[in-house]
């Protein structure tokens, strides 16, 4: 949801797809301290002003222009760019969102929303798709046309680049789609795509204008801000674009800076050196919550928390094994000692809050009994299983630990393995039977096309069933929303009754301001839209 994560340390990270976190898949060369990183530009603060209460737009008054806002974010060192085909890290995305605009972006119920595109409208066949851009200018003063659209598109997807939008594009026959006339794009298709505007809302599918351009000195999109410097690995200054079409962000400047440790970001924060602290850790978070000094943002049912079983190999080829296992889990205390509590319960289902999200279906709570009594149906009586798990992430070795004294009470031994950071996601993609797994914000739709079907590259559960892949393009034949929620949910009812995931969470993203920051959007997961967005924020 969206280009699948490929599981290899240059690949992407699967909890956020389309980004590649530094310190999950590589190792941070040091911390990178914002003392040390020449902080330029007054704060331009004003007063403390309120906390914020629920609706960012609304707290703390009417907003005002002015300003430099500072960001922190963990970086990518010296190969960092500013080509937002390339944007891997969080930190490139937030300066990609700042410069350039997508013709789609998702809602923060992952439903996609227009931005350079003002409607689209399929055929009655779902596999041609007129497209139509909006009224929008590039940085030089050059309108959005849908020739830029093709031609960013196709860079995209040229065969000898390793562009992270390429796989998301994939269902489009670029060949074949034209441009009706300067801001009407008719996309042709593959195959029917009822969710079609997913694709347009990919991570990385960003437009550009038609011609080459030295992206690191001069790039032009037409995003809200406008590149004044770049340094690579320490940080980037923007300025305010006036001839925004979504109307001229608050701020003056945006300076994003590169701190790769937790520490040295809410160390900045809490020093006044930066006003937005990127990605902040539960233990942190507890203990500035309501302390005056800092304002705390969770982003709600941002990352799943799982455990994935192999559905083609023993003993998880079973169903009965894999409803044991679902019954083990206790979620809640899963929830309290992995995250800190820093989220909320799963239900061995992705997507919680998101379109198409079956809530219908009950809880599924602790059950012992029933566990113990269908392994011993099973034939799996004194079950031994390995549980590969990694510090790739947080909380995976803690959750790992916590799962493996759950089994006990079952009679279920779990020996927990774990794996290296860096080829983490390589190694259990493939092999072993039983780890820990986590994914961020995407569609429902591109959750199960990525990695449930059985073509999909990234499928770490094996769940290989012909009639589930004939469920899922029946569900893209459907043109009426209301059917193709029906397709959907029918599916999820069987992921529910017997898949692989075990999703025993949802982890909240969470970040830190100064507290006269307003605007930063409270109720978007990461991935969507009005994550690590600026052009909305204030300082009161």
């Amino acid at each position: 949801m969206n280009n699948p994560p490929a599981h290899d340390h240059t690949a992407n990270d699967p909890r956020f797809p389309g980004l590649r976190r530094r310190g999950f898949l590589t190792v941070a060369a040091g911390a990178a301290g914002l003392g040390a990183l020449a902080l330029t530009g007054c704060d331009a603060s004003g007063p403390a002003g309120d906390a914020k209460t629920g609706d960012s737009a609304a707290a703390g008054g009417r907003p005002r222009r002015g300003g430099r806002l500072r960001a922190a974010f963990a970086g990518g060192g010296a190969s960092e760019t500013l080509d937002p085909h390339l944007a891997n890290l969080f930190g490139d995305v937030a300066r990609a969102k700042a410069l350039f605009d997508k013709l789609a972006d998702y809602g923060p119920d992952l439903s996609a929303r227009p931005r350079l595109a003002t409607r689209w409208e399929p055929n009655a066949g779902l596999d041609r798709w007129k497209v139509t851009l909006r009224e929008a200018a590039f940085h030089d003063g050059k309108p959005v046309t849908a020739a830029d659209v093709l031609y960013s598109y196709r860079r995209v997807t040229d065969p000898e680049k390793a562009f992270r939008a390429k796989a998301s594009l994939e269902p489009i026959d670029l060949k074949a789609s034209r441009a009706l006339d300067g801001r009407t794009v008719e996309f042709v298709l593959k195959r029917p795509t009822a969710e079609f505007p997913n694709v347009l809302a990919a991570f990385g599918a960003y437009i550009v204008p038609g011609r080459e351009q030295d992206f690191d000195r001069n790039p032009v999109g037409s995003g809200p801000f406008r590149l004044v410097s770049f340094a690579p690995g320490k940080s980037a200054v923007l300025r305010r674009n006036d001839g925004y079409w979504d109307g001229a962000p608050y701020l003056d400047e945006l300076e994003l800076l590169v701190a790769n440790e937790e520490s040295a970001r809410i160390n900045a924060l809490l020093g006044g050196q930066i006003e937005y602290a990127h990605e902040l850790d539960p233990t942190t978070a507890r203990t500035h919550e309501g302390g005056g000094r800092v304002e705390i943002i969770r982003l709600r049912n941002s990352t799943m928390q799982a455990f994935a079983m192999k559905t083609d190999r023993p003993p998880f080829d079973d169903k009965r094994v894999r409803e044991a296992f679902f019954l083990i889990a206790d979620r809640a205390e899963l929830v309290a000692g992995a995250l800190s509590g820093a989220g909320e319960i799963g239900n061995d289902l992705f997507g919680k809050g998101y379109e198409y999200y079956d809530a219908s279906l009950p809880q599924r709570e602790q059950d012992l009994d029933r566990a113990k009594a269908l392994l011993k149906e099973a034939g799996a009586e004194g079950l031994k299983v390995t549980l590969d798990t990694s510090p790739v992430a947080a909380g995976f070795t803690e959750a790992a630990t916590i799962f493996r004294d759950q089994a006990a009470k079952a009679g279920v031994t779990v020996t927990v393995r774990t794996g290296s950071k860096d080829s983490y996601w390589k190694d259990v993609l493939d092999s072993g039977t039983f780890c820990s797994y986590r994914s961020g914000a995407m569609p429902v739709e591109a959750h199960i096309s990525q990695r449930l079907l059985t073509a999909s590259t990234t499928n770490a559960t094996k769940w290989h069933h012909k009639d589930f892949d004939a469920l899922y393009r029946q569900a893209q034949s459907t043109r009426d929303k209301a059917a193709r929620a029906a397709v959907y949910a029918r599916m999820q009812r069987r992921l529910h009754a017997e898949g692989g995931f075990l999703v025993w969470g949802f982890a909240d993203w969470i970040l830190g301001t100064a507290r006269h920051v307003r605007g930063v959007e409270t109720t978007a997961p990461a991935n969507s839209l009005d994550w690590a967005r600026f052009d909305k924020v204030w300082l009161a």
